[in-house]
């Protein structure tokens, strides 16, 4: 129909525009976890000169200041030249493998097309990574926030996961990192491990809350394909125990609500003021870019991945692509049915009105008729307004929710 959108138009239109994130994923990594199924690779030879040479190739080919459909007006046209990146994540892999010159010359490279200082930077380390040397050349880059991967302060459960530091070392570093200043900190932390009781999930949370961080994210451990721990359940030397798990995120809600950290998602908690703001950019819906092999992106009116491997994503980015995997556009019916999904997961919930004008979508009908078992089944609550939030029994089950509230919206299109 004339004029309407349509195609790319439509998805650019659809695409929130701000606040604008930066993920870079580093994919270094001595050694790999047994848990763990994200990309990384042995640092060998000149592999980490190629990586920052290759960020700063794909930062060149982002258009950072990707327009809006256009309006009719010149001044609004033209109001993304002027985006400033609100909140910059580092993840790997492991950040801290990167000597202080390298993670120097990476910052460099980002804020280079920053537009000033981001108001939150997040960079992941692990606790044999840290030193005095690191944090000082993040600290002058403007880092505001580390995240550190303790995961256990047992060190047979240290063992268990394959993790290659010891508590002696959680400490130091933590130590080392509050002495420099950073404006938070995080410790993850992960429960539910194989052959781990009430009783020492409950020391690491207390010697956790000892340390006074500002944030506190606890996972569930998953069993992830590819991965030592999904073979040894595959082979039976490992179990899962649904209702152990239930019954850890439970206690661990109360004792760390009691403590003072305020839940805001299934995982994470916070002292006032010290929520993670990139992961709530994400969960909203907004904007990113994700820099480096295998870091998606959501931005100028795509949802899209770099090839998870250091080869090919050099490739492209030498021949002048990115983000070229699992390319989606960011449609108002993709953009509804995800916001609605992992704005659930968070405490606060969304507001089904807000969600509505944002999203113009058909889709919301099976929506409305999922939300009568929802809420009479004891796994969401409603106010007046219109802001629907999931129960302690909805967040044990938010995945699969998640996935009916999927199969809603897409249900809703195929009727429609």
């Amino acid at each position: 129909m004339a004029g309407f959108p349509t195609g790319q138009e439509k998805a650019q239109a659809a695409a929130p525009r701000s606040p604008l994130g930066v993920y870079v994923h580093v994919p270094f990594c001595a050694t790999t976890c047994d848990f763990c199924a994200f990309y990384q690779t042995v640092p060998k030879g000149d592999a980490v000169k190629h990586y920052l040479d290759g960020v700063e190739s794909e930062a060149g080919l982002v258009n950072w200041a990707h327009p809006a459909v256009s309006t009719g007006s010149p001044q609004a046209d033209s109001g993304q030249a002027g985006q400033k990146v609100a909140t910059a994540f580092w993840g790997g892999g492991t950040p801290g493998l990167l000597r202080p010159a390298e993670s120097e010359r990476l910052g460099r490279t980002m804020l280079l097309h920053c537009g000033g200082q981001p108001e939150e930077w997040s960079v992941e380390l692990a606790p044999a990574t840290v030193t005095e040397d690191r944090l000082k050349v993040l600290k002058e880059l403007g880092v505001t926030r580390i995240s550190m991967g303790v995961q256990s302060f047992n060190e047979a459960m240290l063992d268990a996961l394959g993790r290659q530091h010891t508590v002696k070392q959680i400490h130091r570093a933590y130590d080392l990192i509050r002495a420099r200043g950073f404006a938070s900190v995080n410790l993850d932390l992960m429960f539910a491990l194989p052959g781990q009781t009430e009783a020492q999930w409950r020391a690491d949370l207390d010697e956790a809350l000892r340390l006074a961080p500002d944030h506190l994210s606890t996972y569930c451990l998953t069993f992830e394909e590819d991965t030592v721990l999904w073979l040894k359940l595959s082979q039976g030397k490992v179990k899962l125990d649904a209702d152990k798990e239930a019954a850890f995120y439970q206690r661990t809600w109360a004792y760390l609500g009691a403590a003072g950290f305020a839940q805001y998602e299934v995982s994470n908690f916070a002292r006032p003021g010290h929520a993670c703001r990139h992961n709530l950019n994400t969960w909203h819906m907004h904007e990113w870019v994700g820099l480096g092999p295998a870091a998606a992106s959501q931005h100028a009116g795509w949802r899209s991945s770099n090839p998870p491997d250091l080869g090919l994503w050099l490739a492209d980015v030498a021949a002048g692509r990115r983000a070229t995997a699992d390319r989606t556009a960011l449609t108002p019916d993709l953009l509804a049915a995800d916001a609605v999904v992992f704005g659930l997961r968070m405490n606060a919930g969304v507001s089904l009105p807000q969600l509505r004008r944002r999203f113009s979508t058909p889709r919301w009908s099976g929506l409305e008729d999922l939300l009568p078992k929802l809420l009479f089944g004891g796994l969401m609550v409603a106010t007046p307004e219109g802001r629907i939030s999931l129960t302690d029994r909805g967040r044990l089950l938010a995945d699969a929710i998640g996935a009916e509230i999927l199969e809603a919206f897409e249900s809703a299109v195929k009727v429609g």
